[in-house]
């Protein structure tokens, strides 16, 4: 599996600390249509990609394949 940024993504870090900061808003918006997340999101294992679409409440890759 390569590497992806989105895994030491300074965006996605500031959400994990503070989901209603202005950054992390962006990046909450971002990621809905990101051509890299959504590569990195089909690229992993179903139980990780499942964690991670219940965390950031993504619909859309909880039961992708």
């Amino acid at each position: 599996m390569t590497k992806h940024n989105c895994e030491t993504c300074r965006f996605r870090a500031t959400y994990d600390r503070n989901a209603d900061s202005f950054l992390g808003k962006l990046w909450r918006w971002h990621i809905g249509w990101c051509p890299g997340w959504k590569r990195y999101m089909t690229s992993l294992p179903e139980e990780k990609r499942t964690e991670l679409a219940q965390t950031y409440e993504l619909e859309t890759y909880r039961h992708v394949k």
